[in-house]
């Protein structure tokens, strides 16, 4: 146990374990039982314990879109919570129960309760009767398969409304062999993203990086275009 307690590293956000070394092991964790299995056994490397700083600062500068927000891989709904406001109501969505027992265990009695929800669907099957003005996506990318990009793309295009907002935190860009998680680049993005409809609207360093995934993370801003898919 006391290795499975290492492999998760989520105590205080900056012991998480570097991507190129937690591709290493994840693998079999998630060829054996997926991530439902992580959840159960705590082997979590990628959750940091806390708000990811990066959406903390986006949320004190105002600097993200209002109306409805869509968490993808949420986790333990640590960014849920940071973004969910009487402004900005946040669905946090997994596939893991384990991981949504965990964030309502967490944040159920929350004062912003109100203002989110987890569910648990597929996000490449889910499409629910109201569409997003905002969706944040950081592990999910990364921990799919290569070959599953595009239909991530569609998805991402799919859920959001007509000139909504697509916020990626491109994590890790590395050059390391296997995953999840899998290495990730400006142009993996693109690739998939711009014949769907997207547009780049900014792409710039992540300042906010917690130690062990400084200089491997890129925040990349994306807008849907009006008009349909290509």
């Amino acid at each position: 146990m006391a290795e499975e307690q290492q492999k998760s590293g989520h105590s205080n956000g900056e012991n998480i374990i570097p991507p190129e070394e937690v591709a290493t092991f994840l693998p079999k964790t998630v060829a054996e039982g997926g991530w439902e299995k992580c959840w159960e056994e705590e082997i979590t490397p990628w959750d940091q314990g806390r708000a990811t700083p990066l959406v903390v600062h986006l949320v004190d500068s105002s600097s993200l879109p209002l109306g409805r927000a869509l968490v993808p891989g949420c986790g333990g709904g640590h960014d849920v919570v940071a973004m969910a406001s009487p402004e900005r109501f946040v669905v946090g969505l997994d596939i893991s129960e384990s991981a949504l027992k965990k964030a309502t265990e967490t944040y159920g009695s929350s004062p912003k309760a109100t203002y989110f929800t987890f569910v648990k669907e597929d996000f490449f099957t889910w499409r629910p009767d109201e569409l997003f003005d905002l969706i944040f996506d950081y592990v999910v990318f990364c921990a799919i398969e290569p070959d599953m990009r595009s239909a991530w793309a569609k998805s991402m295009y799919e859920l959001l409304k007509p000139d909504g907002e697509l916020v990626t935190l491109m994590y890790p860009i590395t050059d390391h062999e296997g995953g999840p998680p899998y290495k990730v680049d400006v142009s993996t993005y693109e690739d998939v993203l711009l014949p769907v409809g997207f547009k780049a609207v900014s792409i710039e360093e992540n300042p906010h990086a917690i130690a062990t995934r400084k200089g491997k993370e890129k925040l990349g801003r994306w807008k849907k275009i009006n008009g349909s898919k290509k």
